[in-house]
């Protein structure tokens, strides 16, 4: 036997029956409820500040596509600040509407102000743009669709921002008034002064604008 074979090292197998069980892994955690979640969050358990961030994620993207559209550049960095928002200000949650609807109100008054202090100003009217991309079998009834939009969006972008805000979070949206007294720090009745006059505005606009009218009227008119 040379050197070379007596230095290497002895192998042998080993029956894989021998080995020692691996334990089975342990059952996920429950997860809490939003009012499980909450008292742990104000009892300060350190876990439970992730728990609300898995929680609460998932509605403040959706506010956000909904109101700045799928692709704006700064849809991280606004949820970053809605979410420190939520955690700063979790104290102040009552329970009076649902979690999720907090959620998406405080979301909705944090892209209200990155708007107002964008540079250069992109107005917020990107919601109205969303949709599927035209079909092969319907393309020329998407392309008429997407064109009114954009002419209904041109109007509302003439219009005065706190009078349209309101129109565009009240009828495409689905806030209620009180939450977007929230959204944009102005008491009920000021945001139904705003709405009243939104409408009334943008309907003055748009009956000025014979074809827009017209295409309105043949899909239903604009409410």
């Amino acid at each position: 036997m040379s050197a070379s074979e007596q230095n290497r090292p002895a192998l042998r197998l080993v029956s894989t029956t021998s080995a020692p069980a691996t334990r089975a892994p342990l059952p996920p955690a429950p997860l809490l409820d939003d009012s499980e979640l909450l008292v742990a969050i104000r009892a300060g358990d350190v876990s439970a500040a992730t728990a609300l961030h898995d929680r609460v994620r998932p509605q403040v993207d959706r506010t956000i596509r909904r109101l700045l559209g799928r692709s704006d550049p700064d849809h991280d960095d606004v949820a970053q600040r809605a979410l420190l928002e939520i955690v700063s200000t979790i104290d102040r949650y009552r329970g009076d509407c649902s979690l999720d609807t907090w959620t998406s109100t405080l979301t909705a008054h944090i892209v209200y102000k990155e708007i107002r202090t964008r540079t250069v100003q992109r107005r917020v009217f990107g919601v109205m743009d969303e949709g599927a991309e035209p079909s092969s079998r319907h393309e020329e009834q998407d392309v008429v669709a997407r064109s009114t939009v954009r002419r209904v969006r041109h109007h509302l972008e003439s219009m005065d921002e706190g009078k349209a805000w309101t129109v565009v979070l009240h009828d495409v949206c689905g806030y209620d008034l009180k939450e977007i007294a929230q959204i944009m720090s102005v008491g009920v009745a000021a945001a139904q002064t705003r709405l009243v006059r939104g409408r009334r505005e943008l309907h003055e606009r748009i009956s000025a604008d014979p074809d827009l009218a017209e295409r309105l009227a043949q899909n239903g008119g604009a409410s």
